[in-house]
């Protein structure tokens, strides 16, 4: 990876950025001081060509966005919700919403129409910023009800000709804009204070139904500062980031938006996951928000790529990785895997690198200075492999409730099965006997909306966080996360997922009289079920199979059927608690064969070990699909 040189504009911008108390300070500075800077960039798919917008295109546009949500004559701390795909209508919005002192409510863009009806009606949303009408009638056929929202705003499409006789008015973006034309900037409002929220974001946590994170300015501004006290140096002047995680998630939403404009950077908006390769190679970002499924992705096409070569390509693809990794551990203060060629290593590193680890990282367009991989553990294979190609990830370790960063490695210091340091202005503490990790400072969350039980259970008086992870910090300070107290699915995706609240919902259907929900850094929630012997019958029937042939319980009718049955079931979760594949048995999960406790909950860890081989088939056929 290519070093990194700070320079003194970097330094300024940073002691800029320090001098903000809000979120909504960034834009404006920069527009001041780069007026005609790329602060956006994205995909037009009318003109075929990618649209740029500058600092000062920004800020005009966020205040004619301003002058619309004025004239909604919303007040103080009303709640917005966004629910658009990473975009620059999603920035105006965001950036509008928290410029006015309102309250954005992040909706991840892919989610169950039950699940954004529950957020919509839980915050108390009074407008709804979307792309299509389609999209509010998903949410509309879902059922919730919500008194409060008043306005829906469609960025994508025009007014439609007829309002519905009940419920919010729906507006075409080019009208609602054209009704703020008239507002003068003397009547804009004030804006937000440093304690007044910056978003309430909904994480699922421990419950199925989402919760509501009350993140302040202050929570936010502090955590992007220190992130980049940490990384240290910050990125430079001209850096392009490329944004593909959702805008939704508080990861993507500090390090990925803000932190880029705050610094006056350039952020550039993939089209698509599918189109993510390909973009790479037209951005050349110099820096990547990542989670560790696209690392993974990379490391089986690699592995694909090298089971199809000669023998001599795999000896060179390895030597080049073990080579790497020893100069990377040196590095880094970590032990060097004894070889009898290490000796070599100087020599041969920088020949490798070039025969090999070169033309690798030109998958991530060769410009790459900078990869921090977050929201979940990165595999140890995976780190080791780009470690040793020059491309080393630097991993972190947050949560939502933190705005998300508690601690992260750093250029200087990077050990991947680690987390890193606790970043500046935190403290970090590990509770006796559990050795829960426990945080307090100044990014630690306001609370849960509208649950004050649930935020006390978490959050002390005296402003400790439990974060229900175990931890310890090695000899070198570093933190490692060796498990979890509470039973959260965290899928390479980031996404947490609550499996007993999964599992219940899932079994409210006769044909499951067991099921068993998996994902832990996997890229997507899978089950093992146990199948109620009498509606399997009916099942089988229906669907023209024997159901006494053990055979049958893998054909892909029958498990299709299955999983459609199971995702109807989960249907009130969010998209990404869904499951996306299944195994079926009839032998019952009982307190004699070792699967069940005496108070018949699943012993997880004894599962696991039995259904092994069955899971990792899950995941390699759905790979292979």
């Amino acid at each position: 990876m290519p070093a990194i040189v700070p320079s003194e504009v970097t330094v300024q911008r940073l002691a800029a950025l320090k001098r903000c108390r809000t979120l909504s300070e960034f834009v404006p500075l920069r527009a001041a001081e780069l007026p005609q800077k790329t602060a956006l960039c994205q995909y037009d798919r009318v003109a075929r060509d990618w649209a740029h917008v500058t600092y000062g295109e920004l800020l005009e546009r966020i205040t004619a966005w301003r002058r619309a949500l004025t004239a909604l004559s919303l007040k103080r701390d009303a709640r917005v919700a966004i629910l658009l795909n990473n975009s620059v209508n999603a920035v105006l919005a965001d950036q509008a919403v928290m410029a006015q002192a309102l309250i954005p409510v992040p909706l991840h863009s892919i989610d169950t129409p039950g699940s954004l009806s529950f957020i919509l009606e839980d915050s108390g949303a009074e407008c709804l910023i979307t792309s299509k009408l389609e999209r509010w009638q998903e949410i509309v056929s879902a059922g919730g009800v919500l008194p409060a929202l008043k306005t829906v705003v469609l960025t994508d499409e025009a007014t439609p000709a007829g309002q519905p006789a009940r419920g919010p008015r729906i507006l075409g973006v080019d009208d609602w804009l054209a009704a703020g034309n008239g507002v003068r900037d003397e009547e804009l409002p004030a804006g937000p204070e440093p304690e007044d929220l910056a978003a309430i974001v909904y994480t699922s946590g421990t419950t199925g139904r989402p919760k509501g994170v009350m993140l302040t300015h202050r929570n936010i501004v502090s955590n992007i500062v220190a992130t980049l006290e940490h990384i240290a140096p910050a990125p430079g002047p001209d850096y392009m980031f490329l944004s593909f995680l959702p805008l939704s998630h508080t990861f993507e939403r500090t390090a990925g938006y803000y932190l880029p404009l705050g610094m006056g950077l350039s952020i550039t908006f993939t089209r698509s996951i599918m189109l993510l390769n390909e973009d790479f190679r037209i951005v050349r970002p110099d820096v990547l928000i990542s989670v560790p499924r696209i690392y993974e992705r990379i490391y089986a096409r690699i592995n694909d790529k090298l089971r199809r070569s000669p023998a001599w390509v795999r000896r060179l693809f390895e030597a080049c990785v073990s080579v790497g990794w020893r100069n990377f551990c040196r590095a880094n203060r970590m032990p060097v895997p004894p070889s009898p060629f290490m000796w070599l290593d100087a020599v041969t590193g920088p020949i490798l690198q070039k025969l090999v680890a070169d033309k690798v990282t030109r998958q991530f367009g060769g410009n790459l200075k900078l990869a921090i991989a977050g929201g979940a553990a990165l595999n140890e294979r995976v780190a080791r492999m780009f470690c040793g190609l020059g491309l080393a990830p630097i991993q972190g370790y947050g949560m939502t409730e933190t705005s998300p960063i508690i601690a992260g490695n750093s250029l200087s210091l990077n050990q991947p099965e680690t987390v890193g340091k606790v970043f500046p202005g935190l403290e970090v503490r590990l509770a006796p006997g559990t050795h829960e990790i426990e945080v307090r400072g100044p990014s630690v969350m306001k609370g849960y909306w509208k649950r004050p039980e649930d935020t006390a259970r978490v959050l002390s008086p005296d402003g400790w966080l439990k974060t229900g992870d175990v931890g310890e910090f090695n000899d070198a300070g570093l933190l490692r996360i060796r498990g979890r107290i509470k039973e959260i699915i965290v899928t390479s995706t980031g996404e947490k997922v609550p499996p007993v609240d999964l599992e219940l919902a899932l079994e409210t259907d006769p044909l499951f009289a067991q099921t068993f929900v998996v994902g832990e850094a996997r890229p997507f929630i899978a089950v093992i079920a146990v199948l109620n012997p009498e509606e399997w019958e009916l099942l089988a029937k229906k669907l023209g199979v024997n159901p006494r042939d053990p055979l049958a319980l893998k054909s892909a009718a029958v498990r299709s059927a299955v999983l459609k049955r199971a995702r109807a079931a989960a249907a009130g979760f969010p998209h990404y608690a869904l499951p996306r594949n299944v195994a079926l048995t009839l032998e019952p999960w009982t307190i004699e064969n070792g699967l069940l406790t005496p108070t018949l909950k699943l012993k997880r860890g004894p599962l696991g070990k039995r259904y092994a081989q069955v899971i990792e088939e899950l995941y390699a056929a759905h790979a292979r699909a």
